[in-house]
């Protein structure tokens, strides 16, 4: 497989599930506390949301790639 195939499969697949999910999720702790032996954390869970727009031009981008990487190909 060419370099431009394998990036275009990796786009498109990101892409598809960027528009399934519509985002991605994380949680972060942070330290508020820390005396001694006592120790008192946050955790906070954050969400970062991806367009659908921008989950529908990486597919169109993937394909593009994919389309390329079978013409050079022949």
């Amino acid at each position: 497989m060419r370099a431009a195939t394998i990036a275009g499969v990796i786009l498109t697949t990101i892409g598809v599930l960027a528009l399934l999910f519509g985002g991605f999720s994380y949680t972060s702790r942070e330290k508020i506390l820390d005396v001694g032996p006592l120790e008192a954390t946050r955790e906070t869970r954050e969400t970062l949301p991806i367009s659908p727009v921008i989950g529908g031009l990486i597919v169109v981008c993937g394909v593009a790639l994919l389309i390329v990487g079978a013409r050079r190909r022949r």
